[in-house]
């Protein structure tokens, strides 16, 4: 057994608050080596069979339990880890209050009743029928008396089960035992030891392998799960490698060889790891999901959303998400965090690739929980970020560079987007490329831009020597801009002029001398953090952060191998969002990936492209806190809803007679208001699902706003989420 899966194993997730402590099922912990038995004494006489389920329960490991749960069929963004839809809501649902009061009034006119007829205040007539039905000879002296007594008896309990049936009607006993003892049937129900399913139905015996043809590698994961030596992370991951098998693209006799040799380790991480270091959050490997709070019971959600845990997945997050909200709402610590520890678990079990990029400091998971850490002007930084995206092609990385360095600035720019600046730049990276065969640093990008003459006359050089004639004429073209008004280059000069810092003096180096990050590689089981210089660099740190969004988009539509999900996830993507950054966002839907990006406002935006933004992802999630602005966009986007509602007016009642008048001005007197009659009318109206002024004034604190669609078009409705439950 591994030290790092034990460590983990000890880590579980903090309970609902109000809620009973209990180990989160989701992560496995693996049962410590059991000593070397000992020879008991026989026992007196057998344990009984509740006790016997009892000690099986506590010796079987939560994997188990957590292999075995049932995962049902539920719309997109429930959690659906031992999910339980609620029955369909009666229309004419009595309150609460209106069902107990009537109960207990119903059981007292019953008790009242009884005891008239009881104590012969009602007569005897109720007897009759006994009377009638019992023989006279019961009754006479010498007669059968006992027999006569139990007929009584049975008599009178008849008649308080007829009592009890017509005043249970009447007081809706039978609505009112199923609102409170079904919950507590069924927490009693989960509480008692479940009977073992069969091994047909029993995931935790991997009947898919059995049948399959690969019983002895069964019989091992089987063993290695009530051994405790497996957890979530191996169960997902060798799930996974049967899949491949069952493709085609490994063989049966591979697969059970290598489950035989290594057990629960098989088919690992190129990294060895087999869990993170530390948890925060519940995760459910299996349905590949991520609990990040529980629906509200609120009269805004939808019937079947309420009291249901929310959580979210590849199949929601490949329509990308955009989360809102000012700073302290809980969009790191509630969102972004567990989002990114979900697909660093999901990369482990080989089933995704995630690029987290933040601010340094920002809380997105220890260094340990990655395979790369980008730190960008950290002195103490390991890994280096390639500045053209791991490509050998001038004019995509022309492109790519151009999006990040004046993406931001296309309006302003000849044309109103960056192709301009992307045909300046591939000027001097075509020719560069073919003269060094490497693409240029920073520095001597920089120079070739402000068009130091020295810099040019040494590629002008190589470029004769090489007989590059063709692309000659491309310097020349540059050198010809360049001495024209408002030529792109000085922009694009001044721009990278912020990437030329001493303290990135040691980074975006392309010629090989330090070990630097592509997102060429997303069609592997990456983990990668970058920090983004935030402090001391904020503009650098702008053009950096839209370099890795434009690179993501472009690299994760260009993969041949698109199995493994690739997830962005972009912690504060102010002034990232370009119109070219939109379209590369919605191109992510097809291409099993998607990003996850946070903004304070949508102020951070500019005002053309928020509408736009808002209709490229499919999850949008309004925190606690957001402005009246910014909710207004939310509340157009997520459109209207019918609804009943009910108008109740009072109308004064005009007395005919003398006395009613008379009973009216008594009234008015004890009371001090008029005879009134309410009328009340019901109409069917279209209402916004959330109004920009609820959205402002009515998320409590800890609470957001999430809607979601799935990859195929499923949609869930706007729903209030408790975050910190």
């Amino acid at each position: 057994m591994d030290t790092e899966g034990t460590q983990d194993a000890q880590h579980t997730a903090a309970p609902p608050p109000g809620g009973t402590h209990r180990p989160d099922p989701t992560v496995p912990r693996p049962a410590a080596p059991p000593a070397a038995p000992a020879t008991p004494p026989p026992p007196a006489a057998p344990p009984s069979v509740p006790a016997q389920a009892a000690k099986a329960a506590a010796a079987e490991p939560p994997v188990l339990r957590w292999l075995r749960t049932p995962r049902p069929a539920a719309a997109p963004g429930i959690w659906t880890y031992g999910h339980e839809p609620r029955p369909a809501e009666e229309p004419d649902r009595v309150p609460l209050r209106q069902l107990i009061s009537g109960a207990v009034i119903s059981f007292l006119c019953g008790w009242l009743l009884w005891s008239l007829l009881w104590n012969g205040y009602l007569g005897s007539y109720w007897l009759w029928p006994l009377l009638l039905l019992t023989p006279d000879s019961w009754r006479e002296a010498g007669g059968d008396k006992m027999v006569y007594v139990w007929a009584t008896y049975f008599y009178y309990g008849l008649f308080l089960v007829l009592l009890a049936v017509v005043f249970g009607r009447l007081g809706r006993w039978p609505e009112l035992a199923r609102r409170f003892l079904a919950p507590v049937l069924r927490r009693l129900r989960h509480r008692a030891p479940a009977a073992a399913p069969a091994p047909a139905a029993d995931r935790a015996q991997w009947p898919e392998l059995r049948a399959q043809g690969a019983p002895d590698a069964a019989e091992k994961l089987a063993e290695e799960a009530r051994a405790g030596r497996m957890n979530d992370v191996d169960a997902a991951r060798i799930e996974r490698a049967w899949r491949s098998v069952r493709s085609g693209k490994n063989s049966v006799a591979s697969f059970t060889d290598t489950v035989l040799r290594h057990g629960a380790a098989a088919c690992a991480h190129p990294s060895g790891r087999r869990d993170l270091p530390r948890r925060t959050a519940h995760h459910d490997l299996l349905a590949h999901q991520v609990r990040i709070g529980t629906a509200a019971d609120h009269p805004r959600n939808p019937y079947q959303h309420r009291g249901a845990g929310c959580a979210l997945a590849p199949g929601v997050l490949g329509t990308s998400l955009l989360a809102v909200g000012p700073s302290g709402s809980g969009k790191t610590t509630r969102l972004v965090g567990p989002v990114v520890e979900s697909m660093c678990l999901q990369a482990l079990a080989g089933h995704s690739a995630v690029i987290a990029v933040g601010p340094a400091g920002s809380g997105l998971g220890p260094d340990e929980a990655f395979d790369v850490v980008v730190k960008i002007g950290r002195p103490d930084a390991e890994c280096d970020l390639d500045l053209y995206g791991g490509t050998t092609d001038p004019d995509e990385a022309a492109g790519i560079l151009a999006e990040a360095l004046v993406g931001d600035l296309s309006e302003q720019l000849p044309g109103g987007d960056s192709r301009r600046a992307a045909t300046a730049l591939a000027q001097l990276l075509g020719p560069f490329r073919a003269a060094r065969d490497r693409f240029p640093t920073v520095p001597e990008l920089r120079e070739l831009l402000d068009g130091v003459p020295s810099a040019v006359v040494a590629l002008r050089t190589a470029l004769e020597g090489a007989g590059e004639h063709t692309l000659l004429r491309e310097l020349d073209a540059r050198a010809r801009q360049a001495e024209r008004a408002g030529d792109v280059g000085v922009l694009l000069a001044d721009r990278i002029a912020l990437l030329d810092r001493p303290a990135f003096a040691d980074f975006f180096d392309p010629m090989g001398g330090t070990r630097q990050v592509s997102l060429r590689a997303l069609d592997h089981p990456l983990r990668v953090r970058i920090e983004l210089p935030e402090r001391g660099h904020a503009e650098a740190s702008r053009i950096l952060a839209r370099l890795v969004l434009a690179q993501f988009t472009a690299c994760a539509v260009a993969r041949s191998d698109r199995s493994l999900f690739a997830c962005l996830v972009l912690d504060e993507a102010a002034q990232t969002i370009t119109a070219e950054a939109l379209r590369g966002l919605q191109r992510l839907r097809s291409a099993n990936a998607g990003a996850v990006l946070t903004l304070r406002s949508l102020d951070d935006v500019p005002d053309a492209l928020r509408s736009g933004l808002l209709g490229a992802v499919g999850c949008r999630m309004a925190f606690a806190g957001v402005t009246t602005w910014d909710g207004a966009r939310f509340a157009e986007v997520w459109g209207k809803e019918w609804v009943e509602t009910r108008d109740v007016t009072d109308r004064q009642i005009i007395a005919e007679g003398a006395a009613m008048k008379a009973f009216h001005v008594f009234r008015h007197l004890i009371t001090g208001k008029a005879a009134t009659a309410k009328a009340v009318t019901v109409r069917t109206v279209e209402r916004e699902r959330w109004s920009a002024s609820d959205l402002a004034n009515s998320v409590p604190a800890g609470h957001a706003v999430l809607s979601v669609t799935s990859v195929q078009g499923e949609h869930a409705p706007p729903v209030l989420v408790d975050l910190r439950s």
